[in-house]
């Protein structure tokens, strides 16, 4: 079976390479004496933080602007020039820790910052490839990441760089020299805290959240002072544990302890927010998502346990929620509703312009909601054979099927076993999607999978594995596992499809050139035509992709990155499924690409 186990290996591996990786922390100038731009190193204000979505000349936002969309302007390379892309330069992490490398680069003044698996940061100039600086986190040996040891990128503000670390801290780095100018811990990552995402910066303020949903911690998303560390809010997300602004009590989280959980529960009901999360400035609302619920045997903890699996709006000047929606109410198999809001606009046929959101959930329906107060829109299933479910009623809760939730071990040693489309690691997972203002359609990284799932007894543990659950995961097609899908969001109808043997586990990025990058599992970086799907280029990258692509243009010509490293939760938690990617090489690679002259 596969549970505890799973966790415990994943660890030992997480602490074996530890050890021979010998993790130290550091900062090193490269010492070349090459004769190349200086880079230049100007505050970055949150000004330019806010127009980075129109912004071309840099990337400075986890989603190429603060509303996620991964959407480009720029033409240069588009469907009758993305033939002659050729790589620029590129750049290896190095060392013997190679394992998932999911970050996506930030881009300012001629260096790129990127982060690597191991809480690794590096600082690249951009016209050469060489390393400026490195800076590695010096992690514990008791680590306890669930899906592998990976980053996703930092935040840029003013002269820093700011990232998270898996044992659970903020560190801002010089964004010159690379030394640290302050580190806070976030939460004990002895209790199973971790931090992957990329923060966001939003009104001067860094904001992040914390990962650790399997250990049965309490999800919340703080907001600190950038140059600082310090705390300006921290709102968990959880029902009836406290917030606080400015150091004060600033009341329990929307709702009493125990109202949506039993006993005392809510104490470490999961919700982790492990992804990040967006920011809409039209309506003044920070967007977060929430994990699973803690455990997942949900017989143990009936009602819809706020505010696991859900979408949150949370002012950004209070901390306070303003909506919610949950997707999976009493979610019982580890469909999570973490994955990424997406602000966009839609005209209406009376020509109304309604501010909306879009999202991709992991249990396998898209749903598009009024993003200023969470009323529900619509939602359309994204894969094929869902069972968990027969639909998604007028309110936007789903109409359960009850034969297709895993039976109660009512005391005994194992609960009746169902199996279930799609599998705990979703119709998507965190792969970022992109909403192209080009087409009005939303590109979806998604997988065709499912899995036999049963509950067992379990009991909470600090710092143990707190999953009540067993499971193993299959393919249902022959052919595929992976599909990169065009929606569209109104209709939910699918405009194309392309079906990848492996899951696909990369971010995307559209552009107005007319196309849609990504990456596969077998190396392949990619571009389609963004009306057909046809695909358009292709280059080995060496190792798996599982990052998100970038672009940004300099001295009037385009550019696109994408990091190579194969690894994240797949080749951990994928059983069978796993098997059909079990030779696929580990790598840690940057490759940078323009047109060819």
């Amino acid at each position: 079976m596969i549970n505890k186990k799973l966790l415990t290996s994943a660890v030992a591996i997480t602490l074996a390479a530890l050890i021979s990786g010998c993790v130290t922390s550091n900062s090193t100038m490269n010492g070349s004496t090459n004769e190349v731009t200086k880079p230049s190193y100007a505050p970055v204000t949150n000004a330019e933080i806010l127009n980075d979505e129109k912004s071309t000349g840099d990337v400075l936002t986890y989603g190429m602007g603060l509303k996620g969309q991964r959407y480009s302007p720029l033409t240069q390379i588009n469907k009758d020039t993305v033939k002659d892309l050729v790589p620029v330069w590129n750049f290896s992490f190095g060392g013997e820790k190679q394992r998932g490398q999911e970050s996506q680069p930030i881009i300012k003044d001629g260096v790129m910052y990127v982060t690597a698996s191991y809480s690794r940061v590096f600082a690249i100039n951009l016209a050469t490839g060489d390393e400026l600086w490195q800076y590695d986190a010096r992690l514990p040996d008791a680590i306890l990441p669930c899906c592998d040891v990976i980053n996703r990128g930092v935040a840029i503000y003013d002269n820093l760089v700011i990232f998270g670390t898996l044992d659970a801290k903020l560190v801002a780095l010089n964004r010159e020299t690379g030394k640290v100018v302050w580190k806070k811990r976030v939460a004990s990552y002895k209790d199973g805290y971790s931090i992957t995402a990329a923060p966001i910066i939003v009104k001067d303020m860094v904001i992040t959240g914390v990962a650790g949903g399997e250990f049965g911690i309490v999800g919340k998303v703080e907001a600190r002072n950038p140059k600082t560390g310090a705390v300006i809010w921290s709102r968990p997300t959880v029902e009836g544990n406290m917030g606080y602004l400015n150091g004060k009590e600033n009341g329990i989280t929307g709702g009493e302890a125990g109202k949506t959980w039993p006993g005392d529960m809510w104490k470490t009901g999961g919700a982790a927010t492990w992804l990040g999360g967006t920011y809409d400035p039209e309506t003044n609302l920070l967007y977060f998502g929430t994990g699973n619920p803690a455990p997942w045997n949900s017989h143990l903890r009936p009602g819809d346990n706020l505010y696991s699996s859900s979408r949150l709006a949370i002012n950004p000047d209070t901390g306070k929620i303003v909506w919610h929606f949950q997707t999976t109410p009493h979610d019982g198999w580890d469909f999570d509703g973490v994955n990424e809001l997406v602000s966009f606009d839609y005209t209406n046929k009376d020509g109304k312009v309604e501010k909306l959101a879009g999202t991709a959930d992991r249990n396998g329906f898209f749903y598009v909601l009024n993003r200023e107060n969470g009323k529900f829109v619509t939602a359309h299933p994204f894969v094929k054979n869902i069972t968990w479910a027969k639909g998604i009623d007028k309110n936007g809760r789903p109409i359960y099927n009850e034969d297709s939730r895993p039976g109660d071990p009512n005391g005994g040693t194992k609960g009746k076993a169902v199996f279930n489309v799609p599998s705990f690691l979703g119709g998507k997972n965190w792969m970022p999607i992109t909403y192209s203002k080009k087409t009005k359609m939303f590109y979806v990284p998604s997988n065709e999978w499912g899995m036999e799932i049963w509950n067992q007894p379990v009991s909470y543990k600090k710092g143990a594995a707190y999953l009540g659950a067993g499971f193993t995961i299959k393919p249902i097609f022959k052919d595929h596992i992976g599909s990169l899908k065009a929606i569209d969001p109104m209709t939910g109808k699918i405009k194309w499809e392309f079906k990848n043997k492996a899951p696909l586990w990369a971010g995307t990025l559209s552009t107005a050139g007319g196309l849609v990058f990504t990456g596969t599992p077998e190396g392949k970086f990619m571009a389609f035509d963004d009306e057909t799907g046809k695909v358009l280029y292709k280059f080995n990258a060496g190792s798996g992709i599982v990052s998100s692509p970038v672009t940004w243009e300099e001295n009037g010509e385009q550019y696109v990155a994408i990091i190579s490293g194969w690894g994240g939760a797949v080749p951990l938690w994928g059983g069978e499924v796993a098997k059909t990617i079990k030779n696929i090489n580990q790598g840690g690679t940057v490759i940078v690409f323009k047109l060819h002259k």
